[in-house]
């Protein structure tokens, strides 16, 4: 598989950001983690060990490719270590880029500020490990963000799935204790004076807890906790 190595990224990524022109008003950006044994899902991983963590967000991936590539706006995806050329982002469909900052929160905030500099006017954010979510829910999120400055999809643990905004609202980027519960409540304080239009809640996957009751996961479980082991 063919990727760019931290030394050459930033320069790829420069090179992305002046090649790329917005294709239509919107923009959905899509962060995830290189698939590495070991450092995805590692709160999940202490319960079902690094390997079958590592395949049950493999599989995220793709569900997360599924219900993406057909959305109608400009497609991102934001690496967190390298961007790879050769894998399941089909680079005709998503344009890809590189993940800067030392936190989440400066992440996201830089993701949204270089969109908003080339052009976009309502940009959306999501994960990549929300098997809750479908290509409806991206959808009537943009259709929400037409008519509204900001759309949040609330998350079950306190933090949130999706992320809208018209125009760059940084102060909900900072000072968070991101993965925890008490991200959603601080960004709403943030954006009180703000009208925020908030969607139906959403579960994502981080503990053996969020998995352990869906059949589609049974697949990953080592056989002491797959429900269907007899």
């Amino acid at each position: 598989m063919a990727l760019l190595t931290s030394k050459n990224t930033k320069s790829d990524n420069e090179m992305a950001r002046n090649f790329y022109f917005p294709s239509s008003k919107k923009a959905l950006i899509i962060f995830t983690r290189n698939p590495e044994l070991g450092k995805v899902k590692t709160r999940l991983a202490k319960s079902v060990g690094d390997e079958n963590a590592l395949n049950i967000y493999k599989f995220l991936l793709k569900h997360t490719v599924e219900i993406t590539k057909n959305i109608n706006a400009d497609k991102y995806i934001f690496y967190s270590e390298n961007i790879h050329r050769d894998d399941i982002w089909d680079p005709e469909i998503f344009r890809k880029k590189l993940q800067s900052g030392s936190n989440l929160g400066e992440k996201m905030n830089n993701a949204f500020s270089e969109l908003f500099e080339m052009g976009y006017g309502n940009i959306l954010i999501v994960g990549s490990d929300i098997y809750d979510l479908s290509q409806k829910d991206i959808e009537n999120a943009f259709e929400v963000l037409q008519k509204n400055q900001l759309v949040i999809g609330p998350a079950e643990d306190g933090g949130y799935y999706l992320l809208g905004m018209k125009e760059l609202h940084s102060k909900i980027f900072q000072n968070k204790n991101w993965g925890t519960s008490t991200v959603l409540k601080e960004t709403l304080i943030d954006l009180r004076n703000e009208k925020v239009v908030l969607l139906e809640e959403r579960n994502d996957i981080d503990y053996y807890e969020d998995i352990k009751e869906l059949d589609a996961f049974q697949q990953f479980l080592p056989p002491h906790l797959d429900k269907n082991f007899l």
